[in-house]
């Protein structure tokens, strides 16, 4: 599973990642800050998963939630406001275009080291 990067986008995507991180790091063993008993090295996992939202709140949750150590702080991203359920008002005001240039951004490392 090393080549699998997961993207979460917007409330309802990110609010389902990290479900599915808690769940995935309950099944594995993983503890809540990335530790994982049987790894080797630093024992540390980090997901290759990036959240996004042009608004902050959702992900502030994540930053501030149980496993808040498990991601790094790269892979979530936020606007500063939201489009308001608006897609032409995100999308025509920058705020899409801002918060896609830092989705490539934070992309292209984890694909680089994808086997």
């Amino acid at each position: 599973m090393r080549e699998i990067i997961s993207i979460h986008i917007g409330q309802a995507g990110i609010q389902v990642g990290n479900s599915c991180w808690e769940l995935y790091c309950l099944e594995h063993g993983i503890q809540p800050d990335g530790m994982m008993p049987s790894e080797t090295g630093s024992g540390k996992h980090v997901p290759r998963a990036i959240f996004v939202d042009l608004e902050p709140t959702v992900i502030d949750e994540v930053r501030a939630g149980t496993y808040r150590q498990l991601f790094h702080p790269e892979q979530l991203i936020s606007g500063k406001e939201d489009a308001a359920n608006n897609f032409a008002r995100g999308h025509y005001t920058g705020k899409y275009s801002f918060c896609l240039v830092l989705l490539i951004l934070c992309l292209k490392p984890m694909v680089d080291v994808c086997v």
